[in-house]
């Protein structure tokens, strides 16, 4: 049987929708495909009467982003739940808050797939499209998952010009994947810190129709978990601060952090 994994240059399609579609169907990795369908059944209790997407969760946002957000993988009650990203749970609260406040959505509160959201030039996705077991991917199930954000990547080129990774795993992962998708990663590989920023130059053997801007700016921001927002690691106007910083980059108008 297919996994539904991407072989190279299996999402042949220009269309984000098409990429989306297949990365909702993906069964690669085992212990993942067990756990968000045992969450999906079991569920908790305050959801007990909602059916569960229980699959991959592919990205949200517009097809010709010009800011994309990177976080970690889906919460097990939030994205495994709703079927979006950052969706019915607390990360999402803050992150979809933040846009909000900084006029990059149409509103403050993401709580389901049909909440009417709408997110103004800037998609959110994620490394690993599966809800993991306490929220930490391996290094093989993060390693698995890369092509399909490879391949997001790609389909963003055109259009791209700023990402923002939320946390040290995510920043991991985009490295490699940016590389793969036709951006220079500088030698020795650039550390995460919360508003480190990132200038990568488009690969020369990239100059086609699809080549999209020159380089793209990449900035690091503290993960929206709990553990951050609660503690006041990652504060609302941090975050605020690094989504302005990287809307100016990218090109989108912003309402003060």
């Amino acid at each position: 049987m297919d996994s539904g994994a991407p072989a190279e240059g299996a999402a042949g399609s220009a269309d984000l929708a098409v990429l989306d579609t297949r990365i909702a169907g993906c069964r690669a990795c085992p212990r993942l495909v067990v756990w968000r369908e045992e969450v999906a059944t079991v569920r908790r209790v305050a959801f007990a009467d909602q059916t569960y997407w229980g699959r991959p969760v592919p990205g949200f946002g517009p097809p010709d982003a010009s800011l994309l957000l990177l976080g970690l993988a889906p919460a097990a009650h939030g994205g495994n739940r709703t079927g979006r990203m950052f969706t019915g749970d607390r990360s999402g609260d803050v992150l979809y808050a933040a846009l909000h406040d900084v006029g990059l959505a149409s509103q403050g509160t993401s709580v389901s797939a049909d909440d009417g959201l709408e997110l103004y030039g800037v998609r959110v996705t994620s490394p690993v499209h599966c809800a993991p077991p306490a929220n930490k991917p391996t290094p093989q199930e993060r390693d698995t998952c890369r092509p399909w954000l490879v391949r997001e990547l790609g389909l963003l080129r055109p259009t791209v010009r700023a990402v923002v990774v939320l946390g040290a795993f995510g920043w991991q992962a985009a490295l490699p994947a940016l590389a793969e998708a036709g951006w220079t990663v500088p030698r020795p590989r650039p550390v995460f810190a919360h508003g480190a920023r990132v200038t990568l130059v488009r690969q020369p053997e990239r100059d086609d129709a699809r080549a999209g801007p020159a380089f793209v700016e990449l900035f690091g921001c503290f993960h929206v978990s709990q553990r951050n927002t609660f503690t006041g690691r990652l504060t609302p106007a941090m975050l605020r601060q690094v989504l302005v910083t990287a809307a100016g980059a990218a090109g989108l108008t912003t309402r003060s952090a």
